[in-house]
């Protein structure tokens, strides 16, 4: 049995839903035990909550910087660092830990910048260190049996793609969406998005991810809808892919009655796949002869590859709590495994901080076309 590794967090405090998420995510497996922490800018909120999840005192640190240095020095120091922040703090704290040789988990957007994001990679490439971006959906096993599906040819080529990612919770002038949404509405700490970058990344890794594609140039039309807004609350994207196929991309936080309804629909030469993250057990799969067919996860249909994820048994419903954990079971793998020596480039079944790259390669491009009176820019 591979040994349990020891990780920290920076964010994630008592008034924030990501970490707790996180932390109940990576327990699923018992492959990683949290020991060390700064939980909250407020020290003394942070200290309560390091008390809480039962953290060492003297491993509940003032701030990030110290956190690293310390860790690195310990014998029995985190192996990897969970960074669950508002947008704008991931690339200093990012930084600090992999400069001090530690392996890196990062909420998406990985930074605010390409250049930032750039940077990282290349100083997690430069120190051999890990680096999982959490595109939480692509952790769902029917996400895992689209992309495969696809790579083996079953649907041809990739003709045209439709994603969209709607919801309502930011629909009224008098609801900021509390915490949450007040941080991410702040071009301070979220950037210079909202909705894309906090919706529009995850679009843009899912279909790259099912589909293997990159985007050659886009159109987009970035608004401000709700009064008194500063950033985006609904955007429409206009895509050409580098086999030519064109997409369509919309997310919006103003669509009442849409809770979290990430959606891709995939049309090749020789059949479709429509994929739906509410509805995460199933995928539809229809024939170039228009036979449709419901692949269910936890049946045989689904390839080992993407079956080994699955954690119950058909019709015991798994969601996106298990979705994050199977993300978190590939990347723990992976870090035990370069601590053994074992790792190879092919284990990696996770988005990477080249991932998050490549969704502010699309985010900036969005902005610039957008701004430029909504015309073709090129990736």
């Amino acid at each position: 049995m591979a040994k349990v590794l020891n990780y920290g967090m920076v964010g994630g405090g008592p008034d924030a839903f990501i970490g707790d998420a996180h932390r109940r995510a990576i327990s699923l497996d018992e492959s990683a035990r949290l020991v060390a922490g700064v939980f909250s800018r407020n020290a003394e909120k942070s200290k309560k909550m390091g008390e809480v999840l039962h953290i060492e005192e003297e491993r509940c640190y003032k701030d990030y910087e110290t956190m690293a240095l310390e860790e690195a020095k310990r014998e029995d120091g985190i192996d990897f660092v969970v960074v669950v922040t508002p947008n704008a703090s991931h690339y200093e704290i990012c930084k600090a830990f992999l400069n001090a040789g530690i392996h890196v988990v990062c909420d998406k957007p990985v930074t605010t910048t390409y250049e930032k994001a750039v940077e990282l990679q290349k100083l997690a490439e430069e120190k051999s260190l890990l680096f999982m971006v959490t595109y939480t959906y692509m952790g769902h096993v029917t996400a895992k049996y689209a992309r495969d599906l696809i790579a083996s040819g079953a649907i041809g080529d990739v003709r045209a793609v439709m994603a969209e990612y709607p919801q309502g919770w930011l629909a009224f002038e008098d609801n900021v969406g509390g915490k949450q949404g007040e941080w991410r509405c702040n071009p301070a700490q979220s950037g210079g998005v909202n909705c894309l970058g906090d919706l529009g990344t995850h679009v843009e890794n899912a279909v790259a991810t099912m589909t293997g594609l990159k985007i050659r140039r886009l159109l987009a039309k970035m608004d401000v809808i709700v009064p008194g807004r500063k950033l985006d609350d609904n955007d429409s994207v206009l895509i050409e892919f580098d086999n030519g196929a064109t997409g369509i991309f919309w997310t919006s936080q103003v669509a009442i009655g849409c809770d979290n309804s990430l959606r891709v629909r995939i049309y090749g030469s020789e059949g479709t796949i429509l994929w739906f993250q509410e509805t995460p057990e199933k995928i539809t799969v229809i024939d170039k002869n228009g036979t449709i067919r419901e692949v269910h996860r936890g049946y045989g249909d689904i390839d080992s590859k993407a079956a080994k994820y699955g954690r119950l048994p058909a019709g015991h419903t798994e969601g996106w709590l298990e979705a994050m954990g199977n993300l978190y079971r590939s990347f723990t793998e992976c870090v035990s495994a370069k601590e053994e020596g074992t790792f190879t480039e092919e284990m990696i079944d996770y988005p990477t901080v080249k991932d998050g790259v490549e969704g502010l390669a699309f985010v900036e491009a969005c902005l610039k076309s957008s701004q430029n009176g909504n015309v073709w820019v090129e990736l």
